[in-house]
């Protein structure tokens, strides 16, 4: 069964943009026996040059569904198909992202009528879908709107099944086998296909949604693991039986494969993943400006989007630190919460408070000494970047922490001088950290200290 498909975007590439439409059609390899399509609400503003090559403005788009909302539909009618489409690494791209982000990891075998048709049909001078169509006399309507562009593919299509005498099709597929060993439902070419290497793994129900992430040094053993056992335990059992599909990513270094279980775990928040799901209870110190204009440092627990300029894990660790920060740089008890009562400020009598509490000294100055202790905290954290193997010779693995926090992560190729945080910032990835991560990485940095890179 194959699904032909053609997507509309708001453009760029699949992190950046979103979809405006979908068309799917479901073919047996002789009719169309299915189809899907439907408008997209992207969440963003369509930029002006899409709405006029596609016809797709904002207000059309303004009462439809968001992709969440159809995301299950749509990964029903792409699992076990042959997903076609023309330059379909662009519209994989795209459809993979969203559902990735809707919990549901598509992975598809795949067709291109682009490459196919330069096999089939060689000597075109171009292999555009319009240009193609022009050519061999297929009818395109609705020009750049998902139902016509996926038509005309479905027509391209099946005019190369009719003219494919060298088994270019064919080639482009591999077969199926089965391994009683496995689960029921899982097909043997998703273990075949796993990598050796370090990387994160996720296992998928039978709707596609993610049912557990880990991690490990080499993805397939560990794989193969989790169903070589004999505990015969209902959890296990039902573990095994809810187990559809499997597909990874693959890391450069087992730290790397930690780190992402972590994130994605806390992302997907996983069925059967008991650790790591704990909320922490960890505390910063946060920096606000007061209707006077005074700047003032408070002690906050730590809340999902916040960001504080430091943070620790007990708050008697936080009331220390400031304590020593108050005496440091002659900062206000009372603007730093430290004293709450009325009573005359306790940094007078020990002259650390200069009087801005009654507005004797003025913001700017204040200002001025609670910024330098900013800086100072600042200054403590460590900022480094670990360097390791890649996924492949070429490449190499990359880590940044900045001050004290865990930026991200990526991929570096090897004939690229690492020479700054800023310039490491284009070949990353932008993650959240979670306690697990920071001390993860502190524990790598305590112990390889001679294999980190200073910023």
């Amino acid at each position: 069964m194959y699904a032909i498909v053609d997507i509309e975007t708001t453009g760029g590439h699949a992190s950046a943009g979103s979809i405006t439409e979908v068309a799917i059609f479901i073919h047996d390899g002789k009719e169309i026996v299915q189809q899907y399509e439907t408008l997209v609400n992207p969440g963003m503003p369509i930029p002006r040059y899409i709405q006029a090559l596609t016809g797709i403005t904002d207000e059309m788009v303004e009462n439809a569904p968001p992709f969440e909302a159809v995301a299950e539909d749509v990964y029903q009618l792409l699992q076990d198909k042959i997903f076609i489409a023309h330059n379909v690494n662009f519209d994989y791209s795209f459809l993979r992202h969203q559902l990735d982000l809707c919990g549901y990891r598509l992975q598809s075998k795949k067709l291109c009528t682009v490459r196919l048709s330069r096999k089939v049909f060689p000597g075109f001078p171009s292999y555009s879908l319009g240009n193609l169509c022009r050519q061999l006399k297929i009818n395109i309507q609705n020009r750049h709107r998902a139902t016509g562009d996926a038509l005309a593919t479905v027509q391209l299509f099946e005019m190369l099944m009719a003219s494919d005498t060298q088994g270019a099709i064919a080639q482009a597929l591999n077969g199926r086998s089965k391994d009683k060993w496995l689960p029921i439902h899982l097909p043997q070419e998703h273990v075949e296909e796993l990598p050796s290497t370090p990387g994160v793994y996720y296992f998928h129900n039978e709707k596609g949604k993610v049912v557990y992430v880990g991690k490990a040094r080499n993805i397939r053993k560990r794989v193969t693991s989790h169903f070589t056992g004999n505990n015969a335990g209902r959890q296990r059992q039902e573990f095994i039986r809810n187990i559809h599909s499997i597909t990874y990513e693959k890391t450069g270094t087992e730290l790397m494969a930690f780190i992402l279980e972590s994130v994605e775990i806390r992302r997907l928040w996983p069925q059967y993943n008991n650790a790591q799901k704990r909320i922490e209870s960890k505390f910063g110190f946060y920096l606000f400006e007061d209707q006077q204009g005074y700047l003032r440092l408070a002690i906050e627990k730590r809340r999902k989007y916040s960001t504080p300029i430091y943070t620790f894990n007990m708050i008697a660790e936080g009331h220390t630190r400031l304590r020593e920060l108050i005496r440091e740089f002659s900062l206000c008890p009372k603007l730093c919460f430290l004293q709450t009562s009325q009573d005359e400020c306790v940094g007078i009598a020990d002259k650390t408070c200069k009087g801005a509490c009654n507005k004797k000294e003025k913001p700017a100055k204040y200002n001025k000494r609670v910024m330098q202790a900013v800086e100072h905290l600042q200054s403590e954290q460590p900022s480094f970047v670990i360097l390791d193997n890649g996924r492949m010779a070429s490449e190499q693995s990359c880590i940044l922490m900045e001050k004290g926090k865990f930026y991200g992560m990526g991929y570096v190729p090897r004939d690229v001088a690492v020479s700054g945080s800023e310039m490491l910032k284009d070949w990353l990835t932008q993650y959240p950290e979670n306690e697990f991560i920071l001390n993860l990485l502190r524990t790598y940095a305590s112990v390889n200290a001679g294999r980190l890179l200073a910023i």
